[in-house]
């Protein structure tokens, strides 16, 4: 595999030579996700992107189908009167229709927000730096910080990556994982839970939530799918754009159920029989991504058959 890559791999015009490309250095070697996709800009290759393999192959998608229906219902309920006066008035009755329809868009929006937010809470802490001055003094975020350092000091956790882009060249997919830690406390409490020993200075993948509200489920089955996959990684990017094998993590992962009003830890199997099942929902997904598309042609034509063809 080539450590760089040339613009114009092909023969160059007759009288013209083609400037190679230089090669990425430092953390711009560092994949990015781009439509769906992860490239590695040092061998050209592209890998799937894990969220997107599970957004098009798994049952995600009837779910946030059936979430979004379930506001829209909501918010009209919530705002009935005015929607009743808007149906009324043809200059208001577009303008409201599409403010409802957008109602899951907006939501997904927000929680989007801050899902980031809190990623970017954890990462400055896991690396030891400030955190962005416009995330301390925001009001809403201030709990989550709060809840998020609680965590921390009550599971005594320590991390060893966070935000890593990671890929599995053979299977053709990457991502990027929330981070990988050390507990005492955890590998004690999944002793438990798992009945067997789990070595207190054991690695363990880990995930962190924001969606839906403590007492509501608010981790889904497909944060197995994904945790798995990002554990079977063959390849790891260092944050100087270096490249390390993906160090072993334990086959049960945990998710960190951020809220408000507090936190739950929530054991997730992330081990080989749950991989085998995200290959499942990998070519699944490839079906509909591709194949799919194929499969299903023109309506034929009723063919005309002239008096020679009819006596031959």
């Amino acid at each position: 595999m080539t450590n760089t890559v040339l613009a114009g791999a092909s023969a160059p015009a007759a009288g013209r030579r083609r400037k190679a490309t230089p090669a990425p250095t430092g953390p711009d070697r560092i994949p990015k996700p781009s439509q769906g996709w992860y490239r590695d800009k040092v061998t050209g290759e592209k890998y799937r992107r894990v969220t997107t393999i599970l957004s098009q192959g798994s049952t995600k998608g009837d779910v946030l189908a059936l979430w979004a229906a379930n506001l829209v219902a909501e918010t009209a309920f919530t705002h009935l009167p005015q929607l009743v006066a808007a149906s009324r008035r043809p200059e208001t009755r577009t303008e409201t229709y599409d403010w409802l329809r957008r109602a899951p868009l907006r939501k997904k929006d927000e929680r989007a927000d801050i899902g980031s937010a809190v990623h970017s809470i954890i990462e400055a802490h896991v690396l030891g730096q400030p955190i962005p001055a416009d995330l301390v003094d925001d009001e809403e975020m201030a709990p989550y910080l709060a809840n998020f350092l609680r965590f921390v000091e009550e599971w005594q956790v320590t991390f060893e990556a966070s935000e890593m882009v990671v890929g599995n060249r053979t299977a053709g997919y990457a991502g990027t994982l929330d981070y990988l830690l050390r507990s005492p406390l955890i590998a004690a409490a999944l002793s438990v839970y798992l009945g067997t020993t789990v070595p207190a200075d054991t690695l363990l993948m880990g995930d962190t939530k924001t969606g839906g509200e403590l007492d509501v489920k608010g981790v889904y089955p497909e944060a197995s799918l994904q945790m798995s996959a990002y554990r079977k990684a063959e390849v790891a990017w260092l944050r100087d754009g270096s490249t390390v094998p993906m160090p072993a993590s334990y086959s049960t992962g945990v998710v960190l159920h951020l809220r408000p009003e507090g936190y739950r830890l929530i054991p997730v199997a992330c081990g080989d029989d749950v991989f085998a099942a995200f290959r499942i929902v990998q070519q699944a997904a490839d079906w509909v991504s591709g194949l799919s598309k194929t499969v299903v042609g023109q309506a034929l034509t009723l063919p005309v058959i002239t008096e020679e063809k009819a006596a031959a």
